[in-house]
């Protein structure tokens, strides 16, 4: 087991915190994201005795990499992650399934767990983990102690992050979960999905604004020290290491089921539905770790920072605001995650390795980013971001017209809007590979049930003779959402203090305060 400890990207000084500071606090102090203070190396033998292995045995051997066997004994770690993965559909947990063969085009769903998102695959790990780490702080405490530990988790989503942190944490003893969205701008499923969970300990909170607004928000609670000492905040975001820990493993296990006799000739690529970067910035660490993926492919929405600094090194906030698209999970105009990449470029290429001067170089980016909108990257970061990644931009026209296409060509597979943003983005790698004739492999990450974006999913198909989405799209667990009852606080000044004097409220009514 490891002894890794991890570090604030904008530390300047030599401070490290456990696994399990780290994922309570979610935050550092100092406004920086926590990384591990190593990428543990994984040689070629490793990964051929990994090869074969289920989605839990592999999950545990990646992740004891990097958690202390002092801070989870491993076999508390495997029954975490055996009780994680005990909801999803799918036995595989997160299926390769061919999309168009001829083409070497794979999908990996990763939509089968209980809220038919991505984020299920890491969420439901972090519920248990907040739920392990409290129970063993609270074990020797009476069940009415005014000492017990207690968490009040704040977060803010664009859509699916919300639903898969409830259903995470709902019901969990000494777990107080606020889900920050923003009114009118996810999808009604989505709502519903949230709204509809009537335990105790959730909150749902409509927020006048954009996700943005919803994110600045929360980020602002976590610097609030006299908060944050008072309610125990705890993060749920994409933020949370952990969650960026628990998505490390489908990387390997999609690898591993296209190249299982690990062939160093067969070329894969990933391509990533891009948001907050949490997601392709896992797959960044199973290829720092030594994954042998030949790039991954960042793929935006018409909301398209990441693919602007790919292509010109300028990270640079648009003063237009934020554009509301057919995959809205993806309309975000500053990617949180993007932080953590940002350090190692800086570590790796100006600082000569040096953590603590890369810690500093940071903060001072991120106060430019922040007064000026703008972080402008020396060459040789871009050139050392583009060995690993590349970048696309798709519209709301692309968007449609590869449902439809999809549909067409690939029996009847039904894409979702973020996930049909990856597959423009692969079509079009494609189209490039063959032009060059190189042979490559292309896994497009599947990062939401198509149920859940009806309106865009209809505009694309409802032309097909046929085609009905209740009987052809609607799983029977969402048909009945809301039956029971909704719950939401609307909060129409998006300030900080109108939060912070809901989530009081909320607390004293749940007897938590």
């Amino acid at each position: 087991m490891s002894s890794q400890q991890y570090r604030s990207t904008r530390s300047t000084q030599p401070e490290t915190f456990s696994f399990e500071e780290t994922v309570i606090t979610g935050l550092a102090s100092d406004g920086g994201l926590f990384l591990p203070s190593v990428i543990p190396q994984v040689s070629l033998e490793t990964l051929k005795e990994w090869s074969n292995l289920s989605f839990q045995d592999l999950a545990h051997e990646i992740m004891k990499l990097y958690i202390s066997n002092d801070e989870i004994p491993e076999s508390d770690l495997k029954d975490l992650i055996q009780a994680s993965y005990s909801t999803f559909r799918s036995t595989e947990i997160t299926p390769l399934v061919p999309l168009i063969e001829s083409k070497n085009l794979y999908l990996l769903e990763l939509f089968h767990g209980p809220t038919f998102a991505f984020k299920d695959v890491a969420l439901q790990f972090v519920g248990n983990l907040f739920e392990y780490f409290l129970k063993r702080k609270n074990s020797k405490l009476d069940e009415n102690s005014k000492e017990r530990h207690k968490i009040t988790v704040v977060g803010a989503t664009s859509g699916d992050t919300g639903s898969a942190a409830i259903y995470g944490l709902r019901g969990k003893k000494d777990v107080s979960v606020f889900i920050l969205y923003p009114t009118n701008r996810i999808s009604s499923i989505q709502e519903l999905q949230m709204t509809s969970v009537l335990d105790a300990n959730v909150h749902c909170l409509s927020v006048l604004g954009t996700f943005d607004d919803c994110q600045d928000i929360v980020k602002t609670l976590f610097r609030d020290k006299e908060f944050n000492d008072k309610y125990h905040i705890g993060a749920i975001n994409s933020i949370n290491w952990a969650r960026i820990l628990a998505q490390i493993t489908y990387y390997f296990y999609s690898f591993f089921k296209l190249n299982k006799n690990l062939d160093i000739n067969k070329k894969i690529k990933y391509v990533v539905p891009s948001g907050n970067f949490g997601d392709v910035l896992a797959g960044y660490f199973a290829k720092k770790m030594g994954l042998p993926i030949e790039k991954l492919v960042i793929a935006t929405n018409e909301n398209d920072i990441l693919d602007r600094f790919m292509k010109t090194g300028k990270y640079q906030k648009e003063s237009v605001g934020v554009k509301s698209t057919l995959s809205p999970a993806m309309d975000i105009l500053i990617s949180s995650n993007f932080e953590r990449l940002l350090w190692y470029l800086i570590k790796d290429n100006l600082t000569n390795n040096n953590d603590l001067e890369a810690g500093k170089v940071l903060n001072d980016w991120m106060v430019s980013l922040k007064e000026n909108n703008l972080i402008e990257a020396p060459s040789e970061v871009l050139k050392a971001a583009l060995k690993d990644f590349d970048s696309e931009r798709v519209s709301n026209e692309e968007t449609l017209e590869t449902i439809k296409e999809i549909y067409q060509v690939a029996e009847k597979y039904i894409l979702d809007p973020h996930t049909s943003v990856g597959v423009t983005s692969s079509l079009r790698h494609i189209q490039k590979d063959e032009q060059n004739n190189e042979q490559k492999y292309y896994i497009s990450l599947s990062t939401a049930h198509p149920a859940k974006f009806a309106d865009a999913v209809n505009e694309a198909l409802e032309e097909n003779k046929g085609y009905n989405f209740d009987n052809d799209v609607l799983p029977e667990e969402l048909k009945s959402l809301g039956k029971e009852g909704r719950r939401v606080t609307f909060v129409d000044d998006n300030s900080v203090s109108e939060v912070k004097k809901v989530i009081i409220e909320k607390l004293a009514e749940e007897n938590k305060i």
